[in-house]
Order: structure tokens, then C-alpha cells, then sequence
């Protein structure tokens, strides 16, 4: 089959971008012929993605209802598959254009002016629908502006409304959790046209296994910013009332605010910052980890973090937010903790440090879990199925 993508980005930088670019790698192999529509460059590994993507049209910084048409018209694709784009002009021409379109959802974007369903000030989940309260008393017509200027920007309420009806009339969406299938129900979307399909994490050293060594040593690996949690996650390890270690691996814009209260808590002898890590050098830390915390308080799509670490038998301790819950089973292969409850989180870990046992048999669960769930080239063949049962349907309704 002809797959056009299209993707707001070209070139390596973050999960979306490497989903985008394994899918179509694999799919490539399986001699399928592969285009993509694209925005700006991020200047990384752009050489893999050229040999991946032989056709390439790209996008300008406005009104690309022309382009869309024109790349359409040059690589006429049995099927359309979308990543990240916000721009409505491109999105309303795909739309109009009578190919069967497909939308892999990768985070909040599309039903949430803020982008992370969550409240930055009271850390409170949002549970809504894209409604009038995204203006007030939400205030999301302002938000952050991560690119050069003004720190500050306008986000349209009519627009945004405009993206969600416009993505309802996608033949597909793809979600990773059965979290984000129930956001997409939440804003009117057609439940037949879901699917999930969750994306299968680097396979991890079959040869390696921690010692879950008298050393406690518990694992923090991500970004350090205030959804994350990692200040939560220091008043929790402050409970604990045996020895233990906590490295935390990553950086963010509150890595210095965490550090001091670390201090301030008392920790700064138990718990480490290391900053971000190479993947080798991850192993180091697997070899003696006893248990791994995922402290993200914001909704989580998947939190592929969990799903990596799993391939190295390591249980997890996680506050129950977002779809976690789709692969963290309480007491199978790790603990889901009530969301912000501090005492319980510490009480599990200190249940894992004191029985190792236990902490090794979680382990191994949690590896027969991501095994048997998140294989690749199950992965794969579930996307092609899709796409098969798309195009078919699309020739069947206009035959």
C-alpha cells in the first residue's frame, strides 16, 4: 500500500518522532511505499528519515491547504496516516480530501488548549471535555510559549473546537491506552473509529537481572518538572524509616528546586542527582535497583518509562494517573498508588525494600507482561491489519 505521513516535525527529537519513524521504517521493509508531509527539520538524524521517506513534501508557516493538496495529487496514498499537526488549513484540506485518513493520538493536543490535562497551580487532573470553562475559569486561551520571543502566547477557544470536530471525521484513531480511547469518547468522538494500539518499547538485555542488593537502591528516571513529580516523590521517600538510595536520573527546569528541598528534607545524603544518563549507563543502575518510582501526577498518555524498565524485571511504584493503569496491575508487577497519597507510596516502596522476594517475583511478572503484550512485529502487523481494514472500508462505502 501507498502511506502518506504526517508529522508537524522532520527528524529525530522526541517519542513522537521516533514512533514515527520505526513504524515507517518497519513498514518500509515490508515493502510498502512510504511518503511524508512535513513541517520544519530538528536537524537530527534527517539522513535516516530521508532514506525512510522517499517522497517528501514539505510545509510552509501558513495556509497549507495548497500544499496538502499537491502532495496528495503527486503521491496519490491509498491511506493518510497523521502524527502531530495542528495546523486547520492542512488538517481541513486532508479532511476534504476524500482519502482515508488515520491519526495516531500521542498526547493530549488535540482535546486540551493546555496540552497536558492538568492544572500546573493546583496539580489537579482535568476530567472535561473541551468546553467554555477552558476559557474560565481555566484561562488556557494563555499559555506558555516554548519557542523564541514572547513568553506568553494566545491559543484560540473556536480554534481548538474547530481541530476536535475536524479529527472526528478521521476513519481512525489510533491511542496507546484505554485512558486516551475514554478522553476521545469524552469529546463526542465515534467509539468504532478508535483503536488502540500501544507502542512496544526497546527490547532490554535478556542476560540482565538486578541483584536487589541490601543496598535499597530505588530509580527515578525522566524529566524533572512539576507534572513529573519528583518533589512528591522526595516527600514520600522522607517517610521512610529504614536505609536506602535514590538516585535520580534526568534533568528539567526543577531539578534545582528539587535538590534543595532534598536538603531540606534531609535526604541529601541518600538521594543523588545524576542528570541524564546514557542508555549503557543505565544498566549500571538496573544491576542493583530494587525499585523503580514513577511519581508523574499529570495524566500520563502511557509513560513508556514503565514499559522499558519492565524489560529488565524491575517493579514499579506509580501514583495511579492517566493510563499507567493499562500496564501497572497493583501488586502483579509493581504498586499503583491512590494519586498524591505520599504514606502509601513510601509504605510500598519500603514494602519492596524489605522483601526482596517479593520485589524479584513483581520483576519478573511485569517482563512476562511487557513481553506478551508489547511485542514488535505484532505491533506492526496490527498497524497494517488497520490500515487494510481502513482502505477497504473506504472503497466498499464509495463503490
Amino acid at each position: 500500500m501507498r502511506l502518506l505521513y504526517v508529522h508537524e516535525r522532520f527528524g529525530a527529537l522526541a517519542g513522537a518522532e521516533a514512533n514515527a519513524h520505526i513504524t515507517a521504517t518497519e513498514l518500509g521493509r515490508r515493502g510498502h511505499t512510504l511518503g511524508i508531509l512535513h513541517g520544519p527539520g530538528t536537524g537530527k538524524n534527517e539522513p535516516a528519515w530521508e532514506a525512510t521517506f522517499p517522497a517528501r513534501f514539505a510545509l510552509g508557516a501558513r495556509d497549507n491547504a495548497g500544499v496538502v493538496r499537491e502532495a496528495l495529487r503527486s503521491f496519490a496514498p491509498d491511506a493518510v496516516y497523521v502524527h502531530k499537526l495542528a495546523d486547520l488549513s492542512a488538517i481541513g484540506a486532508l479532511v476534504g480530501s476524500g482519502v482515508p485518513l488515520v491519526r495516531m493520538v500521542h498526547d493530549h493536543d488535540i482535546y486540551c488548549m493546555r496540552s497536558y490535562k492538568y492544572d500546573y497551580f493546583t496539580r489537579e487532573i482535568c476530567t472535561r471535555a473541551v468546553g467554555p470553562h477552558c476559557v474560565f475559569p481555566c484561562l488556557a486561551t494563555v499559555a506558555r510559549n516554548r519557542e523564541p520571543g514572547f513568553p506568553l502566547k494566545w491559543v484560540s477557544y473556536p480554534d481548538k473546537k474547530r481541530e476536535v470536530e475536524l479529527n472526528r471525521r478521521f476513519n481512525r484513531m489510533v491511542v496507546v491506552t484505554t485512558y486516551m480511547r475514554d478522553e476521545l469518547l469524552n469529546n463526542g468522538f465515534d467509539p468504532a473509529r478508535i483503536e488502540i494500539h500501544a507502542p512496544v518499547p526497546r527490547m532490554g538485555d535478556p542476560g540482565l537481572r538486578s541483584s536487589f542488593s541490601d543496598r535499597n537502591l530505588i530509580m527515578y528516571a525522566g524529566q524533572i518538572i512539576r507534572g513529573k513529580g519528583v518533589d512528591v516523590l522526595l516527600e514520600s521517600l522522607a517517610l521512610l524509616d529504614i536505609n536506602f538510595e535514590c538516585v535520580i536520573l534526568g534533568d528539567g527546569n526543577q531539578r534545582a528546586h528539587c535538590e534543595a528541598l532534598s536538603r531540606k528534607l534531609g535526604l541529601a545524603d541518600r538521594v543523588t542527582f545524576k542528570g541524564f544518563v546514557a542508555q549503557e549507563e543505565l544498566k549500571t543502575y538496573y544491576r542493583e535497583c530494587s525499585a523503580v518510582a514513577l511519581s508523574s501526577l499529570w495524566p500520563e498518555p502511557i509513560a513508556t518509562i514503565g514499559l522499558e524498565v519492565m524489560r529488565y524485571a524491575l517493579p514499579i511504584v506509580a501514583f495511579d494517573a492517566g493510563g499507567i493503569k493499562d500496564w501497572l496491575v497493583d501488586g502483579h508487577n509493581g504498586f499503583l498508588v491512590p494519586w498524591m497519597d505520599r504514606a502509601q507510596y513510601a509504605a510500598r516502596l519500603k514494602q519492596l525494600l524489605v522483601s526482596k522476594p517479593l520485589a524479584r517475583q513483581l520483576g519478573e511478572n511485569g517482563l512476562r507482561l511487557v513481553s506478551e503484550r508489547y511485542d514488535f512485529d505484532g505491533y506492526i502487523g496490527d498497524l497494517e491489519s488497520m490500515f487494510t481494514r481502513v482502505i477497504r472500508e473506504h472503497q466498499t462505502a464509495h463503490n
